[in-house]
């Protein structure tokens, strides 16, 4: 079984390379539809003599050839965003397989470590990624970036925190476990997508401004800014509660497994960065005198720590969580 998740996850991160390469096919496809259509000749009357009695009328231009040339683009791109949607779809199916043959190899939940913990959280992303595309479809081309990060983050898991299964230390051996590990994934995972139109958010919005430069000409064929603030928001106010709880579940296990609710373990401490700033990102968003892209910024810095608690407090710090290891 461990071999198998293995290879699962080999053939996931391959099918999420196919997605990516079909949408950045889909988008630069609907550039090419753009610049067909606004290059198409209007239908005008072209005389000899005219304005004479015996000025004859040329044939007027016949707009019809980058018309069917535009519609032609415009049907492949819609193909390939389609065949985007679906490779993604079967991606997360054989990443959710990687974690089920892995949790069965392991006869336990498969978090245990640093290389679980990111498999999981980007199978979150991904799984919620479809559900708010069956939604709202319009946010398709948004798939681009979002099948990126899930390329790059089963590489780096793969290339560089990969570990074999081991049995849960006797301090992860708790109800507890399951509660407040489960609650921090799954709240980590919707933050994970929340960066995405974020970020996408801050280009686009800059690209409707008037900015023509490097990176706000990426946006060009992203939907609208406004579409991209207010699913940001709706992630981050759904997760946010969830990762609330996650950290006071988190203090209630420290109480019965170390005897204290809270140390400053850099753990501990880097959580609590991270849920001051994410309610900083909600405070912001709420009140009319922060500019939407203001907020948005401390939505982005919300997610920059909490990739520091994941990755650089693992690997350059120690504490009572380091025993889950890379």
């Amino acid at each position: 079984m461990s071999a198998l998740s293995d290879q699962l996850v080999t053939f996931a991160i391959l099918v999420y390379l196919v997605a990516m390469i079909s949408h950045a096919v889909e988008y630069a496809l609907g550039n090419a539809r753009a610049r067909i259509v606004k290059a198409a000749p209007a239908r005008e009357l072209v005389g000899a003599g005219a304005g004479g009695p015996g000025g004859t009328v040329a044939p007027p231009v016949d707009p019809a050839p980058p018309v069917r040339t535009a519609a032609r683009s415009g049907g492949r791109a819609r193909l390939a965003g389609l065949i985007a949607v679906g490779a993604t779809a079967v991606a997360v199916l054989l990443h959710l397989a990687a974690l089920v043959t892995r949790g069965i190899a392991a006869d336990r939940m498969p978090w245990g470590n640093m290389y679980e913990f990111v498999l999981t959280v980007s199978f979150i992303g991904a799984a919620a990624w479809l559900a708010v595309l069956a939604k709202r479809p319009s946010l398709r081309r948004l798939g681009l970036f979002l099948t990126l990060v899930m390329v790059l983050l089963l590489a780096i898991a793969e290339l560089v925190l990969y570990v074999p299964i081991v049995p849960l230390v006797p301090a992860l051996n708790s109800y507890w476990f399951v509660i407040h590990v489960s609650t921090i994934v799954f709240s980590s995972g919707i933050f994970l997508l929340g960066v995405v139109p974020a970020v996408a958010f801050l280009m686009r919005n800059g690209y409707e401004q008037g900015k023509r430069s490097f990176p706000y000409t990426l946006a060009k064929r992203l939907p609208a800014a406004a579409a991209l603030e207010r699913l940001t928001f709706t992630l981050h106010a759904f997760s946010f509660p969830i990762f609330t709880f996650a950290v006071i579940a988190g203090a209630i296990w420290a109480e019965a497994a170390w005897g204290r609710p809270w140390g400053w373990d850099p753990k501990e401490t880097w959580a609590f960065i991270s849920w001051v700033v994410y309610a900083g990102y909600l405070h912001s968003r709420a009140t009319p005198s922060v500019k939407r892209n203001v907020a948005t910024w401390i939505a982005v810095l919300g997610f920059l720590t909490m990739l520091m608690n994941l990755f650089g407090v693992n690997i350059f710090f120690t504490g009572l969580h380091s025993y889950g290891g890379l």
